[in-house]
């Protein structure tokens, strides 16, 4: 799987991110910003970002996903 296709799911799901993925192929990192984590916990920041790439988690199409950073574009600055 490609990092842009990663990029695609997460900002079909969560359509105001900013989003950057890296990785090698099959193991995934992504840091995103949106306003829709406003009010979230860190977990519930990472399930919103888990749900946009469910399906392929479940296919084995995408291996692993980490969330390096999920922040609210207030917590960038």
């Amino acid at each position: 799987m490609e990092t842009s296709k990663i990029e695609e799911l997460i900002k079909a799901g969560i359509p105001d991110a900013q989003v950057t993925v890296s990785g090698d192929g099959r193991h995934f990192e992504a840091a995103i910003v949106s306003a829709v984590f406003e009010g979230k916990s860190l977990i519930q920041r990472h399930r919103l970002v888990m749900a946009t790439v469910q399906e392929q988690i479940a296919s084995d199409e995408l291996h692993a996903l980490s969330i390096s950073s999920a922040k609210t574009p207030g917590e960038e600055k």
